[in-house]
């Protein structure tokens, strides 16, 4: 099985969030480690994070851009960060685990005028 460690060096996880009503509905993400922690950006009012704030179980397996997945599912907790320092942490660390494509990432949010309305999704051990 997979452990959240190594799920983080990964390009991509698949992020399984819960429905009200228990269905899992998965969402291929980009991913960052930083200690026993994994950490995601997303835009706060998408709907994987409405489910978080509902329900904060999750599950995570390996995955390609398209979400297709290889390897074990790990259930995790997520909670959602919304500070000004978190955010910023977490564009330092999307710079330093993807470099370029971050930097383009981030710029046109930033020309979309929706950098603010960023989150980062922090996962820990269930």
């Amino acid at each position: 099985m997979a452990t959240l460690l190594e799920l983080g060096q990964e390009q991509y996880i698949s992020l399984e969030t819960f429905r009200k009503s228990g269905q899992g509905v998965k969402t291929p993400v980009w991913v960052v480690g930083d200690g026993d922690k994994l950490y995601v950006w997303t835009q706060g009012s998408s709907w994987k994070v409405k489910r978080i704030r509902n329900n904060s179980q999750v599950r995570l397996a390996r995955s390609d851009q398209r979400g297709q997945t290889s390897g074990e599912w790990v259930s995790a907790q997520a909670r959602i960060l919304d500070t000004p320092e978190e955010k910023a942490k977490m564009r330092q660390r999307l710079v330093k685990k993807y470099g370029l494509m971050a930097r383009l990432f981030l710029l046109f949010g930033r020309l979309r005028g929706n950098q603010d309305a960023q989150v980062v999704i922090e996962i820990q051990p269930a």
